[in-house]
């Protein structure tokens, strides 16, 4: 791209010369740090996080199963490492964990770039694609001079895509953000109900047969947090702790995020079929993750088992065009299951890894005593799942610290007066990539019964952090040193007594 053409992205604006001056692939530029040579960076590349092998990668789009294989579709630049000439990369899965990448599904056409979107099983073929039999259904946002909703479907298992000749089949209704849908079967109303993101609310539209859609409802304009641009929604029904169900409204933002930059709230209500009804009030905001980088996750459709599984893109806007890897730039979070539980009062979102990976753990390692200032047990690894329980006591913060070396490390604790969980990126490694990026995440967390659980995923270059049963979530990617590749056990000012569990991820 040579030209000076304005390329949307949220309600930021990046010039297509930028673009090409960091595609030259010789150097590429690292705001806050001069330039860093574009040496590729295997030390980084995740063992069981998705990642593509090379070029940009965005969102994910289009999760679905179908026929033993779970679908992963997502925007990618087939043509470099930065934002632009939109397209729909695919990975298959049969486990969630193990992922093949496969040729491009859907590339740009006259009507524009191919935008985020969903894919469903069309089992019954009320498309009339089929001929009766069941197949893949896609509906993305053609973003051209507008951005409008289309279709297209594949009747060889996701292999090839036929675009539908009647695109779009949703128009601009005249608003510039309007993108993202996201597309689910409404058993009780027996139709297919379709989310848009428009600018700063939530458009729902029905429809019987995948093609003609009718708009039925708003969400939104006066709910949550308005700090940027709406994006990526999304919409299901969950239990509360095995009883009665809630609805959960997924929409991403940028920026405004409590981390910086972009995230991702949700919204806990009832739908009838035609309009969401949220249970909390106006200015009332939910992050799913106050971590820095996790942004527009999505669910999967027809999950065989009838779990709630999302994956979310691992990155910021804030700094996703200078993230320091190579050949391959973007990364997605682990697979998490979805759940709602009560805790003091309120309903709440939680998130746990799939339990697919525990088939792919290897070499446990385990202690249990007491930690004090410079007395720690030490292990090793980069690409770790570690489980780990504190016994609070005096301590003033305690915790786990991952990617550890000579004068580095990533660190996870737990801060007992400020009742917080958090990680401390300042001293990860390399972290020049963005000002903002050398940075302390926290989240509220109060631990009732003096026992903090842990959960970490530490694969490479990022770290998934799930405390209280998933209630408390904190994701960041980092950078660490060559030869950062030490776990240390830590507690300031004190002492705690703590078990862990440290297992090798091999895929």
């Amino acid at each position: 791209m040579d030209d000076q053409r304005p390329l949307m992205l949220g309600r930021r604006r990046f010039l297509a010369a930028t673009g090409a001056l960091a595609g030259l692939g010789a150097l590429h530029a690292i705001a806050g740090g001069g330039i860093a040579s574009a040496a590729e960076t295997p030390q980084w590349r995740p063992t069981v996080r998705f990642a593509p092998a090379r070029n940009w990668m965005n969102d994910p789009n289009g999760l679905v199963y179908f026929q033993g294989e779970y679908h992963l579709f997502f925007q990618h630049n087939p043509y470099g490492d930065q934002w632009g000439n939109l397209s729909w990369g695919h990975a298959v899965s049969p486990d969630l964990v193990r992922w093949q990448e496969l040729p491009v599904a859907l590339e740009p056409d006259e009507l524009g770039d191919i935008f985020s979107g969903s894919a469903v099983v069309d089992h019954h073929d009320s498309s009339g694609f089929f001929g009766g039999q069941p197949g893949l259904v896609a509906i993305y946002t053609s973003a051209g001079d507008t951005q409008q909703q289309s279709l297209a479907y594949s009747s060889d298992r996701g292999r090839t895509w036929t675009k539908y000749a009647g695109n779009p089949v949703i128009p601009n209704p005249g608003i510039p953000d309007f993108r993202d849908p996201k597309l689910f079967w409404h058993a009780p109303t027996n139709r297919w109900i379709l989310l848009v993101a428009a600018g700063d609310r939530i458009h729902i539209y029905g429809s019987t047969n995948l093609v003609e859609w009718d708009k039925l409802s708003e969400f939104g304009a006066d709910h949550g947090s308005h700090g940027g641009v709406w994006e990526c929604p999304d919409l299901f029904e969950l239990p509360v702790d095995g009883g009665p169900t809630r609805w959960v409204l997924i929409v991403s933002i940028n920026p405004g995020g409590p981390a910086g930059g972009s995230a991702t709230q949700y919204f806990l209500g009832d739908f009838d079929g035609t309009t969401f009804t949220s249970d909390g009030a106006p200015n009332d905001v939910l992050w799913a993750d106050r971590g820095a980088d996790f942004y527009a996750p999505q669910s999967f459709s027809d999950m065989p088992d009838g779990r709630r599984v999302w994956v979310g893109w691992m990155s910021n806007w804030n700094y996703a065009g200078e993230i320091p890897t190579d050949p391959w730039r973007g990364m997605y979070t682990t697979p998490r299951q979805l759940s709602l539980t009560a805790a003091g009062g309120n309903v709440e979102l939680a998130q746990q890894p799939v339990d697919e990976l525990a088939a792919v753990r290897a070499n446990r390692r385990a202690w249990s005593g007491v930690v004090t200032d410079g007395q720690t047990p030490e292990f090793t690894g980069t690409a770790l799942d570690i489980v780990a329980t504190f016994r609070l006591g005096a301590a003033e913060t305690v915790g786990v610290d991952v990617f550890a070396g000579t004068n580095h490390r990533t660190r996870i604790g737990y801060d007992l007066a400020a009742q917080e969980l958090f990680i401390d990126r300042t001293q990860s490694g390399t972290t020049q990539v963005h000002s903002t990026f050398p940075a302390v995440h926290t989240t509220p967390l109060t631990v009732s019964d003096g026992v903090l659980p842990l959960r970490i995923v530490a694969d490479r270059s990022g770290v998934e952090v799930f405390a209280a049963g998933g209630r408390a979530v904190l994701t960041d990617a980092v950078f660490p040193d060559d030869g950062s590749d030490k776990v240390h056990l830590f507690a300031t000012n004190g002492q705690v007594q703590a078990d862990i569990e440290v297992f090798d991820l091999a895929p």
